[in-house]
């Protein structure tokens, strides 16, 4: 197709073998080379075509054979709503468009749907950025290091590759599987300065300001309230993007008066399995997307009855029970606190610090804990890190950069479902600090699985407060009986998040030489405010 600006947009179109009849169109765009069509997670266009539907999967402007130049969601608006009015008249089509996709084709979802095309009925998006700072960029005001940066290379080698540049992209490829940490300015490697100086990710790393005015302009948060269509949402307990999922499943619930429905599976971003990191969560766990899809488009675009909206609206993967959890909505158990408890050696021994439901009554105490940016803490799966999910711990937690409080052993089974929220009293030797907190479950032969964690840069230069609120990521997981909770806390969790230097000089300036020794001390036991609140359902 040609956009009204005159650059010329390539698309494959798959289509069932019924040359007379008409069908609703699916689509999909992506900057990836349309011949991959998402099928790291989605079955293949060519099934959905069998299925009844024209499906289109469209290479952005800049990417694979679309001309033009390419730049991070900067024309998808417009594109997009171009796109489906030329997709609705394609030959076959019956005027009917819906999209599917996930992270930048869930993006594209949203973008098209704000110019309001007619044609567009219903979408599903996928593991995406409600707000593009705080869900995709940054957590917590902590550059997410290894996400953002080796999409950037990826994106980067992806445009040498369109350009023919054999050399640049040989090292950007080199680059993706060996990533630049180390550098003078660790946050900002000179090899994409060289070869990606018009990369997104520079702005990214330039705008740690989550009030300007580039996050408003992308941020679908602020034109959400322009979009109204029946949706499917998708997410994975350990996608980095779940928090964008389900603010914008919250949101258009709260606001909508039409279908909204929500999956969220025990996967990373990629793929979507019964197995996610060490942990197997059986034949349950494997993606119903595709067949929940079809349903969700035979319903909107073909008007068939199939029962789907009389199902309960909201599907979540209860993982540790292993099983699927139907529910009217997302659930929001009161929160119960368990207060940090310890003698003052929960980075030493990881039976010094307790997580108990009774305020202490012995003496306050301190735990400290000391970051060194020589060896900062390593991140191990999680949301955050690759490879995601969920691994044995046990190994860090003995670090003592690592401070530990468990719980005793639970006497009945225990359901967390929802946000967890940490309450810490502490203060550091410098004016800023990272603190990394990690939920995990203790088994009976002393195993440490991760199940969700969160991450928070406390500035003084912007945040005032005598106590740290960190909010974990959502979850869904079963505490079996006779096993314990933890909670593990470090000032780093690298390269997940770039290394905190400690001193109040931005990411993109921070030398790797000027990075100091961090001294956090944790307040514990009586009259201290140091809490973790469960969502215990």
């Amino acid at each position: 197709m040609e956009t009204s600006d005159g650059v010329r947009l390539d698309a494959d179109i798959y289509q069932p073998d019924r040359a007379k009849e008409q069908f609703p169109v699916l689509l999909m765009r992506q900057p990836y080379g349309r011949a991959i069509a998402s099928t790291v997670v989605y079955a293949h266009p060519s099934w959905y075509a069998a299925r009844g539907y024209l499906v289109v999967v469209q290479d952005v402007r800049g990417t694979g054979t679309s001309q033009g130049n390419f730049q991070l969601f900067e024309t998808e608006v417009e594109d997009g709503f171009e796109t489906i009015n030329w997709a609705a008249n394609l030959p076959g089509s019956n005027g009917k468009v819906g999209m599917y996709g996930f992270s930048y084709q869930g993006m594209t979802q949203l973008y098209a749907a704000l110019g309001k095309p007619p044609a567009l009925k219903v979408i599903c998006p996928a593991m995406l950025a409600y707000d593009l700072y705080a869900d995709w960029a940054y957590e917590g005001g902590a550059f997410c290091l290894q996400g953002n940066l080796s999409w950037a290379i990826q994106l980067a080698a992806i445009k040498a590759k369109v350009r023919g540049e054999a050399r640049k992209y040989r090292e950007l490829y080199a680059a993706a599987r060996n990533l630049p940490l180390y550098d003078p300015i660790p946050a900002s490697p000179q090899i994409l300065s060289e070869l990606a100086p018009d990369s997104f990710y520079h702005t990214w790393l330039d705008r740690s300001d989550p009030e300007d005015p580039y996050w408003q302009k992308l941020s679908p948060k602020y034109f959400i309230d322009k979009i109204d269509l029946p949706m499917l949402h998708i997410g994975g307990w350990f996608d980095p993007y779940l928090r964008g999922s389900l603010n914008l499943y919250k949101y258009m619930v709260a606001n909508s008066d039409l279908p909204q429905h929500l999956i969220v599976g025990p996967w990373g971003h990629l793929p979507w399995g019964r197995k996610v990191g060490a942990k197997d969560y059986g034949a349950a766990a494997v993606s119903q997307v595709d067949s929940l899809q079809i349903e969700w488009f035979d319903r909107f675009l073909k008007d068939r009855d199939n029962q789907i909206l009389q199902e309960k609206p909201v599907k979540l993967f209860e993982m540790g029970a292993n099983r699927w959890r139907y529910l009217d909505r997302f659930p929001q158990p009161e929160l119960q606190p368990f207060y940090l408890d310890s003698n003052g050696l929960a980075n030493i021994d990881d039976s010094d610090g307790k997580l108990t439901q009774q305020l202490s009554e012995i003496l306050p105490s301190q735990d400290i804990l000391v970051s060194d940016p020589w060896r900062p803490v390593p991140a191990l799966g999680g949301h955050a890190s690759f490879p995601s999910g969920a691994f044995d711990r046990a190994t860090i937690d003995c670090r003592s950069d690592v401070v530990t409080y468990t719980s005793a052993p639970f006497e009945t089974d225990v359901t967390l479902v929802g946000e967890i929220v940490l309450k810490i009293d502490c203060h550091a030797s410098t004016p800023t600090f990272d603190l990394s907190a990690v939920m995990s479950q203790v088994t009976c032969d002393r195993k440490v699985y991760n199940f969700t964690q969160g991450h928070f840069r406390y500035s003084t230069d912007r945040i005032q407060q005598d106590y740290i609120k960190l909010v974990l990521q959502s979850t869904c997981a079963t505490v079996a009986k006779g096993n314990c909770l933890r909670l593990s806390l470090s000032g780093a969790c690298f390269p997940a998040y770039t290394v905190n230097p400690g001193i109040l000089t931005p990411a993109n300036r921070a030398r790797l030489i000027e990075a100091k020794v961090i001294t956090v001390k944790i307040s514990c036991g009586r009259d201290s405010s140091s809490q973790i609140l469960l969502p215990i359902l």
